[in-house]
């Protein structure tokens, strides 16, 4: 039996019965092994995911929701509306934060920023005939989503919230349903309602930032002006709004404030907006 024998377990049988002075052959020289290659193991979602503990600043109920390891999934690249486009999961599912007892609703971003009438009108309005929602599902759907962000608009209108929250609110959502519609079947019947329900909330985003750019101080939901502009712009393509998109565009790519990236972005909009007013003429 050779010093070297039980390597087999590892792998390494060519190795049992070598001469520990000898030089290693040339037939078992670990530069000609072949070497398995390691298989990432399957992704979970549920991985990535933990339960965070929140305070409803409406009814004072402690709860949990699902929420997303920070760094765990990687930012993979964005749509021309900023949607931002992760690897293997949509992060976006889980950024509406829900009281499971009175229905409260917000994006992370403005959970819990309530004045004491805010908070009234909610429990109002909401809470005193919220049949309830579980935060208990271990990974949330698409329809778990919808249900959330539609809770989230629904509690920002009761509160008298800012056109920015409500308009951010809806471009959020069309980007959930665009997350569903990418998932379906190309023959699924339902694609046409869900794209109509993207329209909307594009539609809806639409307006309540420009109500928001001509009366609200910058920087609005994060964006500072030029990026805003951008946004608008692509919301009103989508909306097949050309002349309005041509003239916001311009105004993103002749401003002196505009970063060379965001500049790029809007020649690069520009162009697809001439192929698309082409296509529809």
């Amino acid at each position: 039996m050779g010093l070297l024998s039980g390597m087999e377990k590892f792998g390494l049988s060519k190795f049992k019965n070598a001469n520990v002075m000898e030089e290693v052959s040339e037939e078992v020289k670990p530069a000609n092994i072949q070497v398995e290659e390691k298989k990432e193991p399957p992704f979970n979602e549920e991985d990535v995911l933990f339960d965070k503990h929140y305070t409803c600043p409406v009814c004072d109920y402690t709860f949990t929701t699902r929420s997303v390891r920070a760094g765990k999934v990687r930012l993979l690249n964005h749509d021309t509306d900023l949607r931002p486009i992760y690897g293997k999961m949509d992060v976006l599912k889980y950024d509406v934060i829900s009281c499971e007892k009175c229905g409260y609703s917000a994006l992370i971003r403005y959970f819990g920023k309530l004045t004491v009438k805010q908070s009234r009108a909610i429990k109002e309005a909401v809470g005193n005939s919220f049949s309830g929602i579980s935060n208990k599902n271990r990974v949330f759907t698409y329809d778990d989503a919808i249900s959330r962000y539609k809770l989230a608009l629904l509690t920002a209108m009761v509160k008298n919230a800012k056109q920015s929250e409500k308009a951010y609110i809806c471009l959020k959502l069309a980007w959930i349903y665009r997350g569903k519609l990418e998932g379906l079947d190309k023959n699924d019947p339902q694609r046409d309602e869900i794209y109509k329900e993207e329209l909307e909330c594009i539609s809806n985003a639409y307006e309540g930032f420009l109500l928001a750019l001509s009366n609200e101080p910058l920087p609005i939901a994060g964006m500072d002006e030029n990026t805003l502009k951008y946004v608008l712009a692509d919301l009103a393509r989508r909306l097949k709004k050309y002349e309005e998109s041509i003239k916001l565009l311009g105004q993103v790519i002749i401003s002196k404030t505009t970063n060379d990236r965001l500049k790029k972005m809007a020649l690069d909009m520009k162009d697809v907006l001439k192929q698309e007013v082409e296509e529809n003429k």
